[in-house]
């Protein structure tokens, strides 16, 4: 017996697999908690020894010229408290 489906003018409900569809449901939950776990991983600082932090300048490059620093003592990708005369390797010069 073939019904139709009133949300889709033509199709039928013949042949529907509700397996398929917790399947394709399991798969779209499993995507989604990958893609949150890769946000919070990219959200989540550098400690200061990934980031080779130090408290001195690297020739003129220091935190306080950078673009990633944030007053009084923080960086957006370093973890802690960072000093203006610092570097680390992410080190981008502000313009």
């Amino acid at each position: 017996m073939t019904t139709s489906s009133p949300d889709v003018p033509g199709a039928t409900t013949q042949g529907f697999d509700p397996p398929r569809r917790q399947l394709i449901g399991g798969a779209l939950a499993a995507l989604a908690v990958v893609l949150t776990w890769r946000r919070a991983r990219a959200q989540q600082k550098m400690s200061k020894q990934e980031a080779e932090y130090q408290d001195s300048p690297k020739d003129i490059r220091m935190c306080a010229t950078c673009t990633l620093f944030e007053l009084p003592k923080s960086c957006k990708v370093v973890e802690g408290d960072v000093s203006p005369n610092g570097w680390c390797k992410a080190y981008a010069m502000a313009d």
